[in-house]
């Protein structure tokens, strides 16, 4: 019975060593196919804006009734615009990230949300998703005059009002690379890889 016991205990280690170096393996491969695939930044649609253009200055009423400001020269501070629907099933998924982000941002950046249609829609839509603390703007002509065909839609404009980064937006990593192409100088991280 011991003998038993003891040979029992040898091939149950022998099964966790093969295991171990089967997972060293699978992990490794991982690796390879996670250096293969590059990251994916927004996607920049046929547009009537580019990046380095000026951005559309203009002065719109929020939701609440305040003044803010679009595109133009601004002190120090970005101005992230998150075009949005009320019956835009991603754009609600991603308004998690975009308060994150604002939050995380905001020594250089200020976020705007934009839209059109009903305005009793967006307030709903701002009450439920705790929206109230943003500037939040229904204009159609501001969506046109930036292009915006498709949502979620994001543009950044850098301090100088120019446009630095734009594309439709649907997960956090293409919100993140409009942050990353306006770093790196480029208009869009696939520009960035392209040249590497």
């Amino acid at each position: 019975m011991t003998g038993f016991f003891l040979a029992s205990q040898i091939l149950l280690w022998i099964a966790v060593g093969v295991l171990g170096v089967l997972v060293a393996a699978l992990a490794r491969q991982v690796g390879v196919l996670h250096e293969r695939i590059a990251p994916a930044g927004a996607l920049t649609l046929h547009q009537k804006v580019n990046v380095g253009d000026k951005a559309p200055e203009m002065t719109l009423e929020t939701l609440d009734g305040r003044q803010v400001a679009i595109g133009g020269k601004r002190r120090r501070h970005g101005q992230l615009i998150f075009f949005l629907s009320p019956d835009c099933p991603v754009c609600k998924t991603l308004l998690p990230v975009v308060r994150s982000a604002s939050g995380a941002e905001r020594g250089w950046l200020d976020v705007v949300l934009a839209s059109d249609g009903d305005a009793a829609a967006h307030r709903r839509l701002a009450m439920a998703e705790g929206l109230t603390g943003f500037d939040y703007v229904l204009s159609e002509e501001l969506g046109r005059s930036l292009g915006v065909s498709k949502l979620p839609y994001a543009v950044l404009i850098d301090e100088e009002g120019n446009i630095a980064s734009l594309g439709l937006v649907n997960n956090r990593e293409h919100l993140e690379s409009l942050f990353e192409a306006k770093e790196r100088r480029v208009a869009s991280i696939q520009e960035y890889l392209a040249r590497g």
